[in-house]
């Protein structure tokens, strides 16, 4: 009985740590396309989540930008471009199929 009770107190105090100190996005936002394509970004201090309607999820770290917040993967064969409440997705040095994409109203 009282292991059981030291591993629920270990297991409380892990996740109360774990609520308080893994990182919180500054928002979370979704985004319409061309040809009814859709974004999901949830935005952190130095990176940003993406997940596309085709399935996919990566994360981003930001990047040098001269104007917005711009996101790329280390080769910059993904970008991800957010600036006032639009986004624009950068794939091979190429726009993508993800195209005129902004902020769901």
């Amino acid at each position: 009985m009282k292991k059981i009770l030291a591993i629920l107190i270990i297991l409380i105090i892990a996740f109360a740590v774990w609520r308080y100190v893994a990182p919180r996005p500054i928002s979370s936002v979704a985004y319409a396309c061309d040809a009814s394509k859709t974004i999901g970004a949830r935005y952190f201090k130095d990176h940003v989540d993406v997940k596309f309607d085709d399935g996919r999820a990566i994360t981003l770290p930001q990047a040098i930008s001269a104007d917005g917040a711009r996101y790329a993967n280390a080769d910059e064969s993904l970008v991800f471009w957010s600036k006032g409440n639009s986004v624009m997705v950068l794939e091979d040095g190429a726009e993508s199929t993800y195209k005129n994409c902004s902020v769901r109203s």
